[in-house]
């Protein structure tokens, strides 16, 4: 028999999971340190760009709180310039362990809001976001993006609400 399909927020939490056993491995690890941080990097990746791309503009659409919105956006912002730094990075760098550390943390808080009672996952479907044809378009969606990456060079997320380049040429933002 198949498996059911999840729906949008049972995809979002499955995915919430994976990468917190991946930061507690990574946590846990003598070696191969580099690699366990670069499949969080790959699953923050694609989870961001399916939020980004299909499940936020869903909430929008269905009136779930902007403000709740754009704090997600700017939560995801800051991931991916710790993501930037992890993949330009080397795992003996002297600061690789505590960026590592900070988006783990950052990861936490993110989830710990989408999650609450009052959440964007609680809002998305108290607000009548299908959230079984949006699952659908998700699943297709990551298996495109799956089939895209390069697993040996992942794609540097673009930030929506921060203008890193300013901070690369030492500019205040």
């Amino acid at each position: 028999m198949a498996k059911a399909q999840m729906n949008a927020v049972e995809m979002l939490k499955s995915d919430h999971r994976k990468v917190e056993e991946l930061f507690e491995k990574y946590e846990k690890a003598r070696s191969s340190k580099a690699s366990i941080a670069k499949k969080i990097c790959m699953e923050l990746i694609v989870h961001t760009m399916l939020e980004e791309e299909l499940f936020y503009p869903a909430c929008r659409e269905a009136n779930v709180d902007d403000d709740k919105l754009n704090e997600a956006a700017v939560e995801h912002d800051g991931a991916k310039v710790l993501i930037a730094e992890l993949e330009h990075g080397a795992a003996d760098d002297d600061y690789y362990d505590a960026k590592v550390k900070v988006l783990s943390e950052e990861i936490k808080h993110h989830v710990k809001e989408e999650e609450k009672r009052d959440g964007v996952f609680a809002q998305a479907k108290s607000k009548g976001v299908d959230l079984d044809v949006l699952g659908e378009q998700m699943t297709r969606r990551k298996q495109e993006i799956l089939s895209e990456i390069d697993q040996d060079s992942l794609p540097i997320p673009a930030t929506r609400t921060m203008r890193v380049a300013a901070l690369e040429r030492g500019r205040p933002v």
